[in-house]
């Protein structure tokens, strides 16, 4: 009896954390460059009551015989290469990046990457995420030849 109790309470749990995934999807439904997760559940180990038998001449194997004892959270996970949605904000500096593709801002110390494509131009000339004033790091053209260098990125300026 305690054994059934306690599959159904891990039944629960486990809900409940798949409960709380979809809660901070939709908290989030409206945060710049947020992505979804997913959460996929995992049985527990089983006990076996019986073991398996391999066939004979006679007749054929048979199976285990076992009790499950409950449910987990397999993984949550987040998939942050597929796009968001398109939204028209009226900023020309706001900038919608799609595929494998990712910005690359410099928080002064740094390069970090992200989806988030909410920028503005500070008064230096520096292209720079609104959200906390990174600078967003790109390619630059070689003064000499015209061509993109693409060994290495710095602050775009405009």
């Amino acid at each position: 009896m305690m054994r059934a109790l306690y599959s159904g309470v891990s039944g629960l749990k486990t809900h409940q954390t798949k409960m709380d995934v979809i809660g901070n999807n939709i908290a989030n439904v409206n945060t710049v460059a947020f992505k979804s997760s997913s959460t996929t559940f995992s049985d527990i180990m089983y006990q076996n009551i019986s073991n398996a038998s391999g066939a004979t001449a006679n007749k054929g194997g048979v199976n285990a015989k076992q009790i499950g004892l409950g449910v987990t959270t397999g993984s949550t996970s987040v998939n942050i290469t597929s796009p968001g949605s398109t939204q028209t904000t009226g900023d020309g500096w706001d900038l919608r990046i799609t595929g494998d593709s990712f910005f690359i801002v410099n928080n002064g110390s740094e390069n970090l990457f992200t989806k988030a494509g909410a920028f503005y131009i500070d008064g230096s000339g520096t292209l720079t995420t609104k959200a906390n004033g990174y600078n967003v790091m790109g390619w630059q053209v070689d003064p000499t030849t015209g061509t993109i260098r693409k060994d290495t990125v710095s602050p775009l300026r405009i």
